[in-house]
């Protein structure tokens, strides 16, 4: 058993939250349990991982996409469901948006790489003024379709899509977990491949333009991979027990 302070002020040196910028409210969005003794990990704060967070007898729920994004003016509505769920549970919601995006070791965009066998090589994704991701180098070039191959055996995805614009022999990947569209012109300047999670009819355009190959491997999956990640480090630090609460969207 371990206090609910000392978890989230691990968390908050750990992942170094206070130095992104970011629309959502990273920390510790609602409060439960002063004492902490198992807890559950998932993708995001919904009803769906509240309430299995609740059934598996958690105290604390640490997720990438929250419930509070950049402040509260009506405790209404769907709002007000989460919130009532978590607090009847005594169930602390802790969140980590960009930070766990960023984090070199267990952030989404360093496991990213690592599926593949790279290694955060070099600093990318500029966001509001700070670096969030990293690119990772082949020591030979691969087949652009081989990698997308790789991240369809190892993602939690039905399928991995493939826009074959430039490259088709790759060395330099870059990776930006989620909603990545914004990090296509640097990818197109820095890499021979964006990997990212979600791809709209802009990003298609955009790439189509700058001749820039992407793949996009899921929202959902590629955001997986920094709450599973960080599981084994509370586990390991605090003696906690520890679930991964899958609510996959398909998306």
């Amino acid at each position: 058993m371990v206090s609910r302070e000392e978890v989230v002020s691990f968390l908050d040196e750990f992942l170094n939250i206070s130095s992104y910028p970011d629309k959502s409210s990273n920390g510790l969005q609602v409060e439960g349990k002063e004492e902490v003794k198992k807890i559950a990990f998932a993708v995001d704060a919904c009803l769906d991982t509240i309430t299995k967070a609740k059934a598996f007898g958690a105290d604390m729920l640490v997720v990438h996409h929250g419930i509070i994004w950049g402040g509260v003016n009506y405790v209404t509505g769907l709002f007000a469901r989460r919130v009532r769920e978590l607090l009847k549970a005594e169930l602390n919601l802790y969140v980590a948006h960009i930070p766990l995006d960023a984090h070199p070791e267990v952030g989404n965009n360093a496991q990213l790489l690592k599926l593949l066998g790279l290694e955060p090589k070099e600093p990318f994704g500029e966001y509001k003024g700070v670096k969030i991701s990293f690119i990772g180098e082949f020591e030979e070039p691969k087949p652009l379709p081989m990698i997308a191959q790789v991240l369809a055996e190892k993602l939690p995805v039905d399928y991995v899509k493939s826009y074959e614009f430039g490259l088709q022999e790759i060395k330099r990947v870059a990776v930006m977990s989620g909603a990545g569209g914004f990090a296509i012109e640097e990818a197109g300047k820095k890499a021979d491949l964006l990997i990212t999670g979600e791809f709209t009819h802009a990003d298609y355009r955009t790439a189509e333009d700058l001749r820039v190959s992407v793949i996009v491997a899921g929202h959902y999956a590629t955001e997986t991979l920094g709450v599973k990640a960080l599981m084994p480090v509370l586990r390991e630090k605090f003696g906690v027990e520890t679930i991964f609460i899958d609510s996959p969207t398909g998306l």
